[in-house]
């Protein structure tokens, strides 16, 4: 049964999680083949796969560390099965790295309830939002979080609330010496970037519009599991829970509000939404019904995905 695989989080449980995102990066990438013709094009390959491996790490000591899943190792399960719906993400090189920075900055986020070097995890996770911002502009919602985040745990220092800013300084200044030293308008780039489009007609195919309403339907099922279930939470767990959930909202305005938009957008929800998955299939109720929403979430995310293979 696969619920008994992934029940206890061991090597083998990452190894085949690894391994799989493995078999479906390269079945996506192995459509088009021209990446093969330069060195470059190879090494840009290997190391987007290697951010994403990055990604799932990260995702997984999130939950670990801050106590968000059990001694489980569904939460990587789910967030591979997440990353399958939108296939065409696999090969989105800026927001797969904003979406990397993004978890950093929530990894130390989270991990501010336990007040040590609350400054420091300010600064980082600040830092990083503003980094993920040069990749994708709306990401600085995410700053938001950082502001819920002081208020829960340390907003009677008034230096917290500074910090953020100080952040905001370092990465414009960064980012005038990479724009002097690319020749580009930095300007000009925030401008063209900081735009806001609340159109949802980008569907070039059934199997997309698809793929997205099965995506919904899904993070529908598992918000509503998570706030039914709140209350029953560990109160010292009840915060992070909740930064969790801001985060999954976050992802859906900037989704919503971007431009250019795409399915891969919804890429910075799967990490909550894999944390919110977890959640549901720890809550102890009968293992029938825990194999069948899980073999509901493969099959979903397996036809998600090769349906949209060309």
């Amino acid at each position: 049964m696969i619920t008994s695989v992934f029940k206890k989080s061991t090597p083998l449980n990452l190894i085949l999680v690894v391994f799989l995102m493995l078999v479906f990066f390269f079945l996506y990438q192995f459509q088009d083949l021209t990446w093969l013709n330069t060195s470059l094009s190879l090494f840009k390959k290997l190391g987007l796969f290697l951010v994403l491996i990055g990604s799932v790490f990260v995702t997984n000591f999130i939950a670990k560390k801050n106590g968000l899943s059990k001694d489980s190792a569904y939460i990587i399960l789910f967030y591979f099965l997440l990353l399958l719906f939108f296939p065409t993400v696999l090969d989105n090189y800026k927001l797969i790295l904003a979406n990397f920075f993004i978890l950093l900055a929530l990894r130390r986020l989270i991990s501010l309830q336990s007040l040590k070097a609350s400054k420091e995890k300010i600064f980082d996770a600040s830092l990083w939002i503003f980094i993920a911002s040069m990749f994708h502009f709306w990401c600085l919602l995410y700053i938001v979080l950082v502001f819920i985040s002081i208020l829960f745990h340390v907003s009677r220092d008034y230096r917290n609330w500074i910090l953020p800013f100080i952040a905001l300084f370092a990465v414009g200044i960064i980012s005038v010496f990479l724009s002097i030293f690319f020749n580009k308008n930095i300007v000009d780039h925030v401008i063209e970037n900081a735009t806001i489009d609340l159109k949802i007609d980008y569907f070039t195919n059934n199997y997309q519009n698809g793929a997205f309403s099965i995506y919904l339907t899904i993070a529908l099922f598992f918000v509503v599991s998570m706030f039914t279930s709140f209350s029953n939470k560990p109160l010292l767990l009840q915060t992070s829970f909740k930064k969790i959930i801001a985060s999954f909202f976050i992802g859906i305005v900037i989704f919503v509000i971007s431009s250019n938009k795409s399915n891969d957008l919804l890429v910075f929800t799967m990490t909550p939404l894999a944390v919110m998955a977890t959640s549901h299939i720890e809550i102890k109720q009968l293992q029938l019904k825990q194999e069948i929403v899980l073999m509901l979430f493969i099959l979903c995310s397996l036809f998600a995905f090769f349906s949209q293979l060309n």
